[in-house]
């Protein structure tokens, strides 16, 4: 029963670990990813839908935890104030099921 129990745990832990858990730093040279917000979904590299818990994140599918800690962040981000200076652009949705990838050549990116 504690080997079930322990591997039970194993696995739940592995699977949060794996949770598209971000956090902003606030210097560019901190950034793993340099990020900008266009004005139009049609612009996106990435629809990116803000979850309210980790336990809700997804594993690079653009449903984005935004960590207080930057310990506990999968990638640390930075947003850019113009395109040019991106290496991924984003656009908010609404809805959780528009969430994901437009460019999928910058899908290691987020990896």
């Amino acid at each position: 029963m504690k080997k079930v129990l322990f591997i039970l745990l194993f696995v739940c832990g592995f699977m949060a670990a794996q949770a598209q858990k971000v956090y902003t730093v606030s210097s560019e040279s901190y950034a793993d990813v340099k990020v900008f917000v266009v004005s139009s979904e049609s612009y996106a590299d990435l629809l990116v839908y803000k979850v309210s818990s980790e336990s809700y994140a997804g594993d690079n599918n653009g449903k984005w935890y935004f960590e207080s800690s930057e310990s506990y962040a999968k990638k640390k981000i930075y947003f850019v104030s113009s395109e040019s200076y991106a290496d991924l652009k984003i656009f908010f949705v609404t809805s959780e099921s528009y969430a994901g990838w437009k460019n999928q050549s910058k899908k290691h990116l987020m990896y």
